[in-house]
């Protein structure tokens, strides 16, 4: 089975230069890991809500980045980032859904507009207490 993506997962992309964290909403019914960690549908990718900023951007794709670079005489100049997904986390789950819709897992991948591809880099961690 493969392994989902979930709350907690640590996500990079291609132009960003920190890695941010997967946010996925509980919701009564939909799968969890360890009855604790929401899997993500495909259609979790919504920038400032599902995955968040990446930081700075390096993209020259990205408008504010070119014209930052422009100003800069051609020097790459970082801008704050704020993801702008095109497309659902690719591919799907071929075994499991939630509402009729696949779930990520940790090979799928989203696009940013800017030309970053955003993936999965670690899972999250999972803790579990030994405690009697």
């Amino acid at each position: 089975m493969p392994e989902l993506l979930t709350t907690g997962c640590m996500l990079t992309c291609t132009f960003g230069m920190v890695p941010s964290v997967l946010d996925v909403l509980p919701e009564p019914g939909k799968p969890a890991i360890e009855g604790a960690l929401s899997a993500a549908t495909i259609l979790e990718m919504i920038p400032l809500e599902n995955i968040l900023p990446f930081e700075m951007c390096t993209s020259m794709e990205n408008p504010e980045v070119a014209a930052a670079t422009a100003a800069a005489m051609g020097v790459l100049t970082p801008m704050p980032c704020i993801p702008v997904v095109v497309d659902p986390w690719e591919p799907p789950s071929e075994l499991l859904s939630y509402g009729g819709i696949p779930l990520a897992t940790m090979q799928s991948k989203c696009l940013c507009a800017w030309g970053g591809e955003i993936a999965a880099d670690t899972p999250a961690e999972v803790i579990v207490s030994t405690e009697m």
